[in-house]
């Protein structure tokens, strides 16, 4: 079994090495154990994806549910996994911090908090925005693990169309001590090579907003990480919708032909 230490020292050595990786969301134990046989080196939780399998939107699960996801997750892969923690459960830092601990306990390798509030659905203005991270950073300095913490600034996605703040945020959170920084609302290989210009921390990039870049160009561009958020849950979730629509509207049953074969679907999920 490989412990938690182990499986942190792996992440943050992606994060240090001179390759641009790849690390996709899963979104229930299956998923993610079917991603870690195809061979990647790293996983991500996704927040709008565990949400789907609960039959609620993104926003909506709680810490207690997030916490054991985490915790099925990491107990049922030996690669990392690092958690979409959303805005940490909680708008006081001292309280992201507490809750940063107990989401470490659980055994994943690190965590992302994002700088807008579940409830009011609004940007915390930036002096808060960043005592939030410099608690979590200083909660994840005590742990023996080297727990990776991404400092997330949601600007562009969240309808504030300002690159020149989301930079401003996102280099206060490299001082504030976070080991890796993302802004999921990049749209343009252009907007990532200013944020990885401007910053020296590795960079996560959210792919699908950048349509039809290639690793290559992300590399290019200065990214070290690659996610998906949950592109791949919806992308899953498609041919259950089409292959609804053929039975109820055709009574057909061509969807079929589409399917996964089960003997390497087990394959994969006993591969680890």
């Amino acid at each position: 079994m490989t412990s938690q230490a182990e499986k942190c020292a792996r992440l943050a050595a992606l994060h240090t090495g001179t390759e641009t990786f790849v690390i996709p969301n899963p979104w229930d134990i299956g998923s993610a154990k079917l991603l870690q046989g195809l061979g990647f080196a790293a996983l991500a939780t996704t927040s709008a994806g565990f949400a789907y399998t609960l039959g609620r939107a993104d926003g909506e699960v709680t810490l207690a549910e997030k916490l054991a996801h985490c915790a099925a997750l990491a107990d049922a892969t030996t690669i990392p996994v690092s958690a979409d923690f959303e805005n940490g459960f909680a708008d006081d830092p001292d309280d992201v911090a507490n809750n940063v601990l107990a989401l470490a306990a659980t055994g994943v390798a690190g965590c992302s908090i994002e700088d807008y509030a579940r409830d009011s659905h609004t940007l915390y203005p930036f002096e808060h925005a960043v005592e939030r991270v410099q608690a979590a950073a200083a909660a994840v300095a005590s742990l023996d693990v080297e727990f990776q913490l991404t400092a997330r600034a949601e600007n562009l996605l969240r309808g504030v169309d300002d690159l020149d703040a989301t930079i401003a945020r996102l280099r206060a959170f490299e001082a504030a001590g976070a080991h890796v920084l993302y802004a999921p609302g990049l749209t343009t290989l252009a907007q990532l090579r200013e944020v990885t210009g401007a910053v020296s921390r590795p960079v996560n990039v959210l792919a699908p907003l950048i349509r039809d870049a290639t690793i290559d160009d992300f590399a290019r561009a200065g990214a070290k990480r690659i996610s998906v958020g949950s592109a791949l849950a919806w992308a899953a979730v498609n041919p259950l919708l089409q292959g609804a629509g053929e039975m109820l509207e055709h009574g057909t049953f061509g969807w079929l032909r589409g399917m996964a074969a089960s003997k390497t679907v087990n394959a994969l999920l006993s591969a680890n």
